[in-house]
């Protein structure tokens, strides 16, 4: 598949076997308790081996709850980030990142939490943060931090939907949070992915990151829905994203492990019985992109073509990619790059890339 970028998380996600982190019981703002025992057997070994297969994955990691003694409701299911415990947070993501290497996984970045804006009305592990307060984290406690302790790896925020555009632009206008982050990371359940360019319009220079979007393992086209992913995945390229990451990698025939609300599926499935393996449409469409499109890859502005969803790159090794998805009936369409042309012809629910 030549996937390069994954997200792991600290802690638990509400896809996880159980609710944890690494602290967990009465308040330690020290941090003597801290522990990544929980990830020992099976998470570290599998992020190592998937380090050996491809040497140049990118890791970044994202907490759904921070302990819940650090929390208004004492409790890893909802509630929100308290300021007085910020100074120990900052430390937990620096022990974190520590243990991990120190077990033979570097993290590259970090996001401050997975989806800012909700509790989740305390049904699973998940933490609100007040814009005000991821800002003041990043650049008060989380970012001095990093400095402090020579940590060179980089921090994402919001990590939550389209919609939070202005929250976006809000915090990197607060004062001294651009010393120590410069990048957004989004997810695509509530509005639509132009406005992201909002924030790109604002500061040019932001980087933008597609962070989590999966699909309903209970809805009939679960297998074979690949052109609207594609469509998808071509419109978040389009308006500033460098990368995008599916959730969940793999879940069984229930969509399990599952302690939350949400009937997310993986992008493969793994039966629980008998082990079989199934890929999505979400899978069978990310192929069409992560097979072909390299790191270093820039975007080739590309007009035209109707209601057919497209997207060029150019590889640093200057070959050339052009993705093409068809959600209508079977057409054919002419693609043109200066005075050379071809005709493609597109089934009904297809997904074609072309290369050169």
């Amino acid at each position: 598949m030549g996937l390069s970028v994954c997200r792991t998380c600290v802690g638990s996600s509400d896809y996880s076997t159980e609710a944890f982190t690494y602290n967990e019981g009465d308040p330690d703002p020290d941090l003597n308790r801290f522990s990544i025992e929980h990830d020992r057997p099976y998470v570290l070994p599998i992020l190592r081996q998937a380090r050996k297969a491809n040497p140049d994955l990118f890791l970044f990691s994202s907490p759904w709850t921070p302990p819940g003694w650090m929390k208004s409701n004492k409790s890893m299911l909802g509630g929100n980030m308290q300021r007085h415990y910020m100074a120990s947070y900052a430390n937990y993501f620096v022990k974190f990142l520590r243990a991990y290497e120190s077990e033979g996984v570097v993290v590259n970045a970090i996001t401050v939490q997975n989806e800012v804006d909700t509790d989740q009305d305390s049904r699973m592990p998940q933490c609100a943060w007040p814009m005000e307060y991821e800002a003041d984290f990043v650049r008060q406690h989380l970012g001095p931090t990093f400095e402090k302790n020579g940590l060179k790896t980089k921090i994402w925020i919001v990590d939550h939907n389209y919609n939070l555009w202005g929250r976006a632009i809000a915090e990197l206008e607060t004062p001294d949070v651009r010393k120590y982050t410069n990048a957004i990371a989004w997810h695509g359940y509530v509005g639509k992915p132009e406005w992201m360019m909002r924030v790109p319009e604002a500061y040019p220079d932001v980087e933008m990151y597609w962070t989590e979007g999966g699909p309903d393992y209970t809805q009939p086209d679960y297998l074979t829905d690949w052109a609207n992913w594609s469509t998808m995945f071509l419109g978040i390229l389009r308006n500033g994203c460098r990368s995008i990451t599916g959730w969940n990698l793999a879940l069984d025939e229930r969509g399990k492990p599952n302690i939350g609300p949400f009937t997310c599926g993986g992008m493969v499935t793994i039966h629980s019985q008998t082990k079989e393996i199934t890929r999505s449409g979400q899978h069978w469409a990310l192929a069409h992109f992560s097979r072909f499109i390299r790191r270093g890859a820039h975007r080739i502005e590309s007009t035209g073509a109707g209601d057919i969803a497209h997207a060029a790159f150019q590889n640093p090794d200057g070959s050339q990619i052009l993705i093409l998805a068809n959600t209508g009936a079977d057409r054919a369409v002419e693609a043109r790059l200066g005075q050379q042309a071809t005709t493609v012809q597109l089934a009904r629910n297809s997904v074609a890339t072309l290369t050169w």
